[in-house]
């Protein structure tokens, strides 16, 4: 849409002067001046613009989402492409497992598998919101990227009866 700056209406007056009244957006004349027929264009032009921009609008937000959607999926991939390249099952001969967001190394037997319930060693976050001893766990992944110490998962933890 043009923009019309400082338009005024510029009909006829009774004297004969062309109107002063400030006029603006689809109007083509004040409203002391403006026929049916313009009020009519001027009510369909705007409702024209009003359609169009919405519909401009929600196309370019379903887009965006589209977008993200894609972009986000792509990070998931790549995410996933390089855990699989830095991730080690084994350390000092010992199978390593993910609990929750935390990498514990299993010094037993049997191999554990995800799902696995497994007791876990004390340290000062468990202790002050489980109370003292070891705190329950289950498998959330087998393997790890994590580069740093690990402890030692106590035990497996006796199978809850339902």
């Amino acid at each position: 849409m043009t923009d019309h700056q400082d338009r005024t209406c510029g009909r006829p007056t009774r004297s004969g002067s062309p109107c002063k009244i400030r006029i603006s957006g689809s109007d083509v004349a004040c409203g002391t001046h403006a026929t049916e027929q313009d009020k009519a264009v001027a009510e369909a032009h705007r409702r024209g613009w009003s359609e169009g921009y919405r519909s401009g609008s929600e196309s370019s937000t379903s887009f965006s989402k589209s977008r993200v959607e894609r972009l986000e999926h792509r990070v998931k991939e790549l995410e996933e492409q390089l855990d699989a390249t830095r991730r080690v099952y084994q350390v000092d001969g010992h199978q390593v497992v993910e609990v929750g967001r935390y990498s514990y190394r299993w010094r037993g037997s049997e191999p554990l598998e995800v799902g696995d319930r497994v007791l876990l060693p004390e340290n000062y976050v468990s202790r002050m919101k489980d109370g003292p001893g070891p705190t329950a766990g289950v498998v959330s992944k087998l393997g790890t990227t994590y580069r740093g110490q690990l402890s030692d998962i106590v035990r497996r933890a006796p199978a809850t009866g339902k």
